[in-house]
């Protein structure tokens, strides 16, 4: 059965995750370093994971079958993610997979290294609403598209 996996810490799209999970009788995993209050009920698990940096990016990749889907807005960890087969939702809505996944990573490193040199990237934009509806939208098609698969 296809489960999905939310790199919780800074994911602003949770409530969604939640009612398409449950639309489907998906069992929902959120993966963090810290607690955080999450619904009661027995599809949804909160795994605290200790240590220092990519420890639950480390977890989340150590369990991830082919048929789960991972949301995350870590672009290392969704390249990851694709390597073991998972499909992979962007907290913006927008789906890595092998045909983007390396130009995303080609674009986070070039940023990081204009970072690095004193150049004022800017942080991501605010979400939007079209966000939400985009991220529902391609959530429910990654879906789709595993089912067709089982």
């Amino acid at each position: 059965m296809t489960r999905i996996f939310v790199d919780a810490d800074a994911c602003p799209m949770k409530q969604e995750v939640y009612r398409v999970a449950d639309r489907y009788g998906f069992e929902v995993t959120l993966v963090t370093n810290s607690w955080m209050r999450i619904p009661e009920d027995p599809k949804i698990t909160l795994q605290l994971v200790e240590g220092g940096f990519d420890m639950a990016d480390d977890w989340i990749v150590e369990q991830v079958r082919p048929d789960d889907v991972v949301i995350t807005a870590d672009i290392p960890l969704a390249a990851r993610a694709i390597k073991k087969g998972a499909s992979v939702l962007g907290t913006t809505g927008n789906p890595f997979t092998d045909d983007n996944i390396g130009h995303v990573l080609a674009t986070r490193n070039l940023l990081s290294e204009l970072r690095e040199s004193g150049v004022r990237t800017g942080g991501p934009p605010p979400i939007q609403k079209s966000d939400r509806s985009r991220f529902l939208q391609n959530l429910d098609t990654m879906i789709q598209v595993i089912l067709r698969r089982q």
